[in-house]
């Protein structure tokens, strides 16, 4: 029994093999996982709630079924934990915010379903930015989710509690949403994989919205491969959602062949690497150096501005906010967060026609950077965020006026592929000489997860940065 702790550090996918043929109980990876949460939460603060009770019944269930020889889905018994912005009907979901400490939501989003049919089972809720609108990760209504290396320091954004709960070994995997970047982000901070897949891969049915034309749902996990049957199991057509697309849904899983020989991997000479941190820049060249030894071909490209798409997908996001919530910062008032009324306040004054402009200007936009950049490589290798996460005291604002300049300086190298809905993948990539994370960020066309996800894991097969992990205390 001393060893048990142990299985914390297997993998989402092996945890699912050893439940299938019963080398180990739901029952008994969902008590280690509770046990962990409990343990690390007074430290990092990275759940809002844990619905112990369910889980274990859930998990009680799920180990029934394999006992009487019941086929087990793609994650069946396997623990996992959410961002608290997945409708499930009846029961709380925040947001993040005290405003919605009571809203239980009456339907139930399609990804939880999915999960759930899936025989995954729900830990809790998982910490996020307050209304998904903070990629530092700070939040005035429960407290900051701390950064899963060093408790100084943040989280990152909005996704935060998924990626300090996967990294401390508190779940399997989790998902999150990225709008700017909040998936990738948090994941580079705290050393997990994260995936921000092609806008309209997965529905948003039933998910507390950010921006109706950037959101999108994503994984975040220890592996590629985890990250890869997350994304499996999630994605497709959707009728409650005419936004997600019916493309089919390839084998993730299969395409992660261990081969990337031939490779085109493009490196930019603008742009991205400009603010980058020397231990980030040599980071990012040590991965270069093992794509390169698996047999890829760096390539250097100049690509299309990417402050423009930056500052597009700004103009977009201000606005679109502005409107979701402009009813509850009317009921609020003064109990609505002034850092978030400031960004919502500025999207309401946005012309009409500056923000049809920039819709209408996206796809032309994304047609020009992928002919720039794939027509001489299959993928983008850049920063996904230009330093190792900062303090919490050196990210929090005096001021209202210092709130953009902030967010510009963290969002930079993940919002213009959202503004464009290319889909990204954060890796972990090493540390810096202080302990903490270090992240590439692959890039590819739509549709394209397939191939990042092959990059990412042969990169895995050759590094081990992914099986490292923080100090945990014991259970």
């Amino acid at each position: 029994m001393r060893d048990m702790p142990a299985l914390l550090d297997i993998d989402l996918c092996e945890a699912a093999r050893r439940i299938r043929v019963g080398e180990v109980s739901s029952e008994a990876l969902t008590r280690l996982a509770l046990a962990r949460a409990r343990a690390v939460q007074p430290q990092v603060n990275c759940f809002i709630a844990i619905d112990e009770q369910q889980a274990l019944e859930d998990a009680r269930v799920a180990d029934r079924a394999v006992a009487c020889g019941k086929a087990p889905g793609a994650l069946h018994g396997v623990p996992l934990a959410h961002k608290d912005m997945f409708y499930r009907a009846g029961r709380i979901t925040t947001g993040g915010s005290k405003l919605l400490a009571d809203y239980r939501p009456t339907i139930t989003a399609t990804v939880a379903q999915r999960l759930q049919d899936a025989g995954a089972i729900w830990l809790g809720a998982l910490h996020m930015a307050e209304f998904a609108a903070n990629p530092i990760g700070q939040n005035a209504s429960y407290g900051d989710c701390r950064n899963a290396w060093d408790r100084t320091r943040i989280s990152g954004g909005s996704s935060s509690g998924s990626a300090v709960a996967v990294a401390l070994r508190a779940c399997y995997g989790s998902l999150g949403s990225d709008t700017g970047g909040s998936i990738r982000m948090p994941a580079a901070l705290n050393g997990v994989v994260g995936l921000r897949p092609t806008y309209g891969r997965v529905s948003r049915y039933g998910i507390l919205p950010r921006t109706w034309s950037m959101d999108t749902v994503g994984p975040l996990a220890r592996t590629a491969r985890d990250c890869a049957r997350l994304l499996g199991v999630i994605a497709g057509a959707d009728p409650q959602d005419a936004t997600a697309s019916s493309l089919p849904v390839p084998d993730y899983e299969e395409q992660l062949t261990g081969s990337i020989e031939g490779l085109r991997i493009a490196v930019p000479v603008n742009y991205f690497y400009d603010e980058t941190t020397p231990e980030v820049r040599q980071g990012l060249e040590r991965s270069l150096g093992v794509l390169a030894g698996l047999g890829a071909r760096v390539v250097e490209v100049s690509v299309p501005d990417p402050a423009r798409l930056y500052q597009l997908g700004n103009l977009i996001s201000q606005v679109e906010a502005a409107a979701i919530h402009a009813d509850l910062v009317q009921r609020a008032g003064d109990e609505y967060p002034l850092v978030l009324k400031t960004r919502m306040q500025s999207g309401a004054y946005v012309p009409a026609v500056d923000y049809l402009g920039a819709l209408s200007a996206r796809a032309r936009l994304a047609r020009e950077f992928a002919t720039a950049v794939f027509a001489c490589a299959d993928v983008l290798h850049v920063p996904v965020i230009s330093m190792a996460a900062p303090t919490l005291e050196e990210v929090s604002p005096v001021a209202s006026s210092e709130v953009f300049p902030l967010l510009a300086r963290t969002a930079r190298c993940t919002r213009p592929f959202s503004t464009l809905g290319m889909p990204a993948l954060s890796v972990p990539a090493g540390f810096t000489p202080q302990a903490l994370p270090i992240a590439f960020q692959l890039v590819g066309r739509p549709f394209s997860e397939g191939l990042l996800l092959r990059v990412a894991d042969a990169y895995q097969r050759a590094t081990d940065w992914h099986t490292r992990a923080p100090i945990i205390p014991t259970i």
